[in-house]
């Protein structure tokens, strides 16, 4: 077969090759579970709700327990694609209908433009720490231009990283974590207050790749090698990620990572061979930024479907880098939030449509699929309790205006209340009263 034919087809209407087998997805999974936001965002993790600071071993049990979670889901969400060889907003025109697919791609495509900028701001600014003497924006632009090029070639990039760039970064975190673990000691103090905050911040963390677990899947050999790949390579290397930032944080001090994000690189830059090490997972970060400009592409296909993904990535790979020269990082928690809101009850919907109402067998993921506007249903109740029951905060008015709902019905929200867990099993438990509603008006 040639290496055009191994490829991701240039429109909808070509057939996606079925190449990719469970190490594949394990090294893309894993390089994506390594983020040099994770590293900064464990300041986050260990005091997520701003006057609650956990203990190191609440911080690493919510650790585990979130991104078990969320890697499920996500590892869930995957499998669709595979037995249908569609993209991740292509398997909504089963869900909702065609039309009304439109509007949770043009979210996706929102927030995957919004962590595409992320990652390009976290590439410049951690190869800055690295060589000062170059300016930001000509870093922005190189991690750019290589993101852009990985998503012409997308199912090479995988290959790429499975032989050679995940050695590379088990390597590099073994080192750090040998030198931090016998340079600082545990940090100490802390509660389990803020736990389910906690969770629900890993949860969101894993599951904001739900939206574009199927559009690698497609390619999966097998159901199973995908779920395989992506719960075992994620949930390890967001573990050990996070893990990893909560030290980095305590040898920079909170108080510098909460003014300035980027001060929790210092750490391993001052470490021995630190630049050396740390440049390789700097280079390896573009696996991130390239999931982010591919899954865009593939969202923008359900709206183009015929048009050339190359054109579409490069102008998306141009247009995520303007977005990055002036992104906001400061509100990379709330973003969080927000995404947590919208896609954990969308997943949960989808999951119990497609694997206890027989989606796969019925599902019409053509252009001229019917709206099912029932599906819109669950998909708002899960979204209303998220927010109702999250002790996350985000941005102070949309906070507030949640509060007031909670009055109005009368609604206490209880500590150990997680906000993704109440979106899921609240849009969960509809989709299921409307799947047997229609059952039995179907028997009738």
């Amino acid at each position: 077969m040639s290496h055009v034919a191994d490829e991701v087809p240039l429109t909808l209407d070509g057939q996606p090759p079925k190449t990719l087998g469970v190490l594949d997805q394990g090294a893309l999974w894993a390089n994506l579970g390594v983020s040099l936001l994770g590293f900064s965002g464990a300041l986050l993790l260990l005091d997520p709700t701003g006057d609650a600071p956990l203990s190191l071993a609440a911080a690493l049990v919510a650790t585990v327990v979130g991104s078990l979670v969320g890697t499920a889901m996500v590892g869930l969400s995957a499998i669709p694609g595979t037995r249908t060889g569609q993209p991740a907003m292509v398997l909504l025109r089963g869900l909702f209908g065609a039309r009304i697919s439109y509007a949770p791609t043009v979210l996706n495509i929102v927030q995957m433009l919004g962590w595409g900028a992320f990652e390009l701001w976290v590439i410049a600014k951690a190869a800055s720490a690295i060589f000062d003497g170059v300016a930001y924006p000509v870093w922005v632009v190189v991690a750019g231009v290589l993101t852009t090029a990985l998503t012409i070639w997308p199912l090479g990039a995988i290959r790429l990283l499975r032989r050679y760039v995940t050695v590379g970064v088990i390597v590099s975190m073994i080192w750090f974590t040998w030198h931090f673990l016998s340079e600082t000691p545990a940090p100490a103090g802390g509660s389990w207050t803020g736990f389910a905050p906690a969770v629900d911040y890993v949860i969101a963390l894993s599951v904001s790749w739900v939206p574009l677990a199927a559009d690698f899947a497609r390619h999966s050999r097998s159901a199973r090698a995908a779920f395989t790949g992506i719960v075992g390579g994620y949930t390890i290397a967001q573990v050990a990620c996070l893990g990893l930032g909560v030290y980095a944080v305590a040898i920079a001090g909170a108080a510098a990572v909460n003014a300035d994000n980027t001060a929790v690189f210092d750490p391993f830059v001052a470490a021995p061979l630190g630049a050396l090490f740390f440049g390789i997972l700097v280079l390896r970060e573009t696996d991130q930024s390239f999931a982010n400009v591919y899954s865009t592409t593939m969202s923008l296909q359900n709206l183009m479907p015929r048009v050339d993904r190359r054109i579409i990535s490069t102008a998306i790979g141009v247009f995520t880098v303007v977005i990055a020269l002036v992104v906001d990082v400061t509100s990379y928690g709330a973003f969080l939030g927000v995404i947590g809101a919208v896609f954990v009850p969308m997943f949960a919907v989808l999951a119990v449509d497609y694997f206890a109402f027989g989606g796969g067998g019925r599902w019409n993921t053509g252009e001229n699929a019917p709206s099912r506007w029932s599906m819109l249903v669950p998909w708002a109740l899960g979204f209303a309790a998220y927010w109702l029951t999250t002790s996350t905060p985000t941005i102070a008015a949309w906070d507030g205006v949640w509060a007031s709902a909670r009055d109005a019905i009368g609604f206490t929200r209880q500590p150990w209340m997680n906000g993704a867990l109440g979106a899921a099993v609240v849009a969960a438990l509809v989709t299921a009263v409307i799947g047997v509603s229609r059952r039995r008006a179907a028997r009738r």
